[in-house]
């Protein structure tokens, strides 16, 4: 495993090798020693599947609230997405800036989302598929969430968005809430 940084402190993506020979391939895709260079400790606690039917369409902006504060891990099964975070630290130099990546099914690279970061992604090809592991279960009571379109945080989606779900759409912009960011 290779580890990269992103313009983003804690936000990493991380390069996997793929092993391949006449029966197939092999890819490790989360080792506890290995990974100790980001994330000392990091235990998994949630594993989640989405599937994404229809290509434009955006899943996000969603994060928890302490005390339920999580990482994430992604990890793109099939087809081809732009993955985003969102820096939710008000301590952090990069408060509300976002850093995209696009991952696909052939692809080797993962996206490893710290705690205080707002997750979501596009589909760039119809039915996307992608794996989550998580550090902390999801829980309603702590769930928060920002608008996939608030002025505040400008991301630049590469399609135009043609699906977003009702709950995604209704999440108040920055600048109208009382959201002041996470200490994780």
């Amino acid at each position: 495993m290779k580890f990269h940084a992103t313009p983003l402190a804690g936000l990493s993506l991380i390069e996997t090798t793929r092993v391949e020979d006449e029966r197939g391939q092999f890819s490790r895709l989360f080792c506890e020693v290995e990974c100790a260079t980001i994330r000392p400790g990091l235990h998994w606690s949630q594993i989640n599947l989405s599937r994404t039917y229809d290509k434009g369409t955006v899943r996000g902006m969603h994060f928890q609230y302490p005390p339920a504060t999580e990482a994430k891990l992604i990890r793109c099964l099939r087809g081809r997405v732009f993955d985003v975070a969102v820096d939710l630290r008000v301590e952090s130099p990069t408060y509300l800036h976002w850093h995209g990546v696009e991952l696909d099914e052939e692809g080797a690279i993962q996206f490893f989302i710290p705690e205080g970061f707002a997750h979501g992604f596009q589909a760039l090809t119809d039915d996307a598929q992608l794996l989550y592991l998580h550090t902390a279960a999801w829980n309603r009571e702590q769930e928060g969430g920002l608008r996939h379109d608030d002025p505040a945080i400008a991301i630049t989606w590469p399609l135009p968005v043609t699906r977003i779900s009702t709950k995604d759409r209704q999440w108040s912009l920055v600048k109208e809430s009382r959201f002041a960011g996470i200490q994780p």
